[in-house]
């Protein structure tokens, strides 16, 4: 990997992996919905003169539905729902909980049929996305990755579920499941539609939704510095800025290199709650989080000697054209390059994504 790859695959360890206790320090000052709408309203408008720019926006007209879709399952409801939990939970817990949307995914691809690449990509805000199923029967690895996972996810949430925390718990688990889903959509229904186009119509959406809550809960006095950094940083750097990063990421490295830093996402969630927040480091998170990631790796692994092979122009496309000219990429101009482009699905997360989930994460 290159220097500039390192830098960037650095970045993308952080800016997905930081949501969490950001949207911790938000929910203390201000309400979900003014949360919500804060971090889809700057990531739109960031990001919309750069799709405006590309002139793709017809593309979307055909698949809208889908697109609707999408964005409901993986900003408007996954953001809200997780805003709301963190109000009850440590950030630390949300993030594992988020680390095992890869082992949710199987299970959904698998129940859904068809085939979804290990680099389909759903770049949420907070987090990307990683699903590998087919409809060929689970290998006995696949199958020991879903129930170390489970187990992973069993030892985290099973202290809290008393004292009025199993719903939090359970609206992390949804958001978790919105997640696995949403980069199905994306590589089943919106293969060919462009990314940067996409993500932008999907932040104005949630933006416009969460638009009348936020104005009714807008705060009567100027939250204090943290809280506005928090709403900055989930919407510029978050959202807008680590969209545009994951693009150069996988124009540099290719998606499969590229997504090997949502293993290291929830490692940043927990150390910046320990770190930051002073959220406890216990021995059930720590046996946790590697029975997830153990479940997460194992669950997407694919077949000794059989690698996965994505379907024709899914996002999870390896080949990665490089710019014709790369003095004068589009990149470096502000606008992403069409191949590139067709690896994403989705804001960071801005995710995540909130690529989520991809998916990224997702957050």
């Amino acid at each position: 990997m290159s220097r500039r790859g390192w830098v960037l695959f650095a970045i993308m360890c952080v800016v997905w992996g930081i949501p969490y206790l950001l949207i911790k320090v938000a929910v203390g000052g201000v309400s979900v919905p003014m949360v919500v709408f804060s971090r889809t309203a700057l990531g739109a408008l960031i990001l919309l003169p750069l799709a405006l720019r590309s002139g793709q926006f017809g593309a979307l007209r055909p698949v809208w539905r889908w697109v609707v879709a999408f964005a409901a399952l993986e900003m408007i409801v996954p953001w809200g729902l997780l805003s709301n939990a963190e109000q009850h939970l440590p950030s630390s817990l949300a993030g594992l909980l988020i680390a095992a949307v890869p082992i949710i995914g199987v299970v959904i691809a698998r129940l859904t049929g068809g085939t979804v690449s290990a680099n389909t990509v759903s770049a949420n805000t907070v987090s990307a996305n990683t699903v590998s199923a087919s409809t060929e029967r689970l290998s006995p690895r696949r199958w020991a990755g879903l129930l170390v996972g489970l187990a992973g996810v069993a030892v985290l949430a099973a202290p809290h579920l008393a004292g009025g925390h199993a719903w939090p718990i359970a609206e992390v688990l949804l958001v978790a499941v919105g997640y696995a889903t949403a980069p199905l959509i994306a590589a089943r229904k919106l293969a060919d539609v462009p990314a940067l186009p996409m993500t932008t119509v999907c932040l104005i959406l949630a933006a416009l939704i969460y638009t009348p809550a936020a104005a009714a809960t807008w705060p009567r006095h100027l939250p204090s510095g943290q809280v506005l950094a928090s709403l900055a940083a989930l919407g510029v750097i978050c959202t807008a800025a680590a969209f545009l990063v994951f693009l150069r990421l996988i124009r540099e490295v290719g998606p499969t290199r590229a997504m090997v830093f949502t293993y290291v996402n929830p490692a940043v969630a927990v150390a910046g709650g320990v770190l930051v927040l002073g959220e406890p480091f216990t021995a059930t998170i720590a046996a946790a989080f590697v029975l997830i990631l153990a479940g997460c790796v194992l669950a997407t692994a694919s077949r000794r000697g059989q690698p996965d092979h994505p379907e024709p122009h899914q996002p999870g496309s390896p080949d990665v054209e490089p710019p014709a000219h790369p003095d004068q990429d589009q990149a470096d101009q502000g606008v992403p390059d069409q191949s590139a482009q067709r690896q994403s699905r989705a804001a960071p997360r801005a995710a995540s994504a909130d690529p989520d989930h991809a998916a990224a994460g997702q957050s």
